[in-house]
């Protein structure tokens, strides 16, 4: 497909970088020339320098030939008017990103006046992964396949751990499981594994199961599986007001810190069964007096990425919390990778996937058999969910027969709603949904999988 990208920041980056991966002819728009010719030079992109809602830039960006503009921009009035301006111009789908919780109330009518594809928020899409993961604490990140049937659920195996020195192969008959363990981080290693390899502490394992089946087998191995009650939350941002909401509405009690006073009297008006504290969240003395030592979850949510991550830290050597930290730059995740701050959650890449999952449901549509696409362990595995057709090689063939390329794993299969995960006598049949996991990149068809 043909993309225009408006705003050439860390999520147009990202989309760029990630589109022109799978193969997309992609234009970049921004009045910053640095940034433009810098993507250019990182990605094959085509690079236009000015204002993305100026109809003579877009028009330079050939618009009239686009299949999609995506706004990006730090401005939510200029994104809307690029989408406005290439929905006339052009007459393709648009994507806009908007911020502000003022819109928020108006997304259906802005979405259908302007005639906008989607909306993506991206703190409010940012405040939904932490309540997901709030809700199982013990997991360090979670995603979904198979419209919510099936996760994928990445957890750290501690000293101790039933699992620690037991061989893949003996996990289902000692612990009566119905999952599988699908990835391995070890140090800087990625494992597809097979039977035969031995589960380590410190391992950090992905699970593939029905969310059921997932619960079940946490609580056998003596893994806390209930949502955190009670949290702390320091800065009162707009991820924290999308946050907060959604946790009241669970019956969580939420304790926000923030140093500004107007700001903690905005946060009183609009979470009135929050407890809002007016200090400093880096106070050692004030966050002892809140209670970090007791509190379930802690979430170091201010504006700046090096106080979020020794806030972590911090909480980390005082108390046995369920640790989020909201970190901005994605240049740091190589540093944040060796540190142990709990579930990092960066805004920008959530952003950047929402957006690249409806282009891969708009491509689905137009031939393509992917349904879902997670990149995880930082791009290093992919975990795709496909769609099988009639033409498809893997029909009819049980599992320890395919001839699969090194590096696969069938994660679950998906029959007429019923989600199970693989045996080697599983056969895919016409209709069904597989979820594939490889550390080869750039798939776009179950038959690229097979040798």
């Amino acid at each position: 497909m043909k993309i225009i990208i408006v705003g050439c920041g860390n999520v147009g980056a990202t989309l760029a970088e990630q589109l022109d991966k799978e193969g997309h002819d992609v234009t970049v728009i921004d009045v910053k020339e640095k940034l433009v010719n810098n993507l250019s030079d990182a990605c094959d992109v085509l690079g236009v320098v000015g204002n993305g809602a100026s109809y003579s830039v877009q028009m330079e960006a050939d618009v009239n030939h686009a299949d999609i503009l995506i706004a990006v921009t730090g401005s939510d009035e200029l994104n809307l008017l690029c989408c406005l301006i290439a929905k006339k111009a052009g007459g393709c789908h648009t994507i806009a990103r908007v911020s502000n919780p003022v819109y928020s109330r108006e997304i259906s009518f802005i979405r259908e006046e302007l005639g906008l594809s989607m909306i993506i928020n991206p703190q409010q899409a940012a405040a939904r992964e932490m309540a997901r993961i709030l809700k199982f604490p013990s997991a360090l990140k979670i995603d979904f396949f198979a419209k919510s049937r099936a996760e994928l659920v990445t957890y750290r195996l501690e000293e101790g751990s039933p699992l620690c020195n037991m061989q893949l192969k003996n996990m289902g008959s000692r612990l009566k499981s119905s999952v599988l363990v699908a990835i391995v981080e070890r140090e800087d290693q990625v494992i597809i594994p097979n039977g035969e390899f031995e589960l380590k502490a410190k391992d950090i394992i992905s699970i593939v199961g029905t969310p059921v089946k997932t619960i079940e087998f946490f609580r056998k191995l003596g893994i806390p599986t209930a949502s955190a009650r009670d949290v702390i939350v320091v800065g009162g941002g707009r991820t924290t007001i999308y946050l907060a909401k959604q946790l009241l509405e669970m019956g969580v009690r939420v304790k926000i810190i923030e140093r500004d006073k107007e700001r903690c009297d905005e946060l009183s008006e609009m979470l009135p069964k929050a407890t809002i504290i007016n200090g400093d969240g880096t106070d050692k003395e004030l966050l002892m007096e809140e209670g970090m030592t007791r509190t379930e979850a802690f979430l170091s949510m201010t504006d700046f990425d090096e106080e979020n991550i020794m806030l972590a830290l911090f909480a980390k050597s005082l108390s046995r919390a369920k640790l989020i930290t909201k970190v901005h730059r994605v240049a740091y995740d190589e540093i944040i990778d060796n540190l142990d701050v709990g579930s990092v959650v960066y805004p920008k890449f959530i952003t950047a996937e929402t957006i690249i999952k409806y282009i891969r449901a708009m491509y689905n549509s137009m031939g393509s058999n992917i349904e879902t696409l997670y990149r995880l362990c930082d791009n290093r595995v992919e975990a795709l969910e496909f769609y099988i057709k009639a033409d498809s090689p893997v029909v009819g063939i049980p599992l320890q027969d395919l001839k699969l390329k090194k590096n696969m794993l069938i994660g679950c299969i998906t029959h007429r709603g019923q989600v199970s995960i693989p045996k080697g006598q599983s056969v895919i049949e016409v209709g069904d949904t597989v979820i594939l996991i490889t550390t080869t990149t750039g798939l776009h068809d179950i038959r690229d999988a097979i040798r």
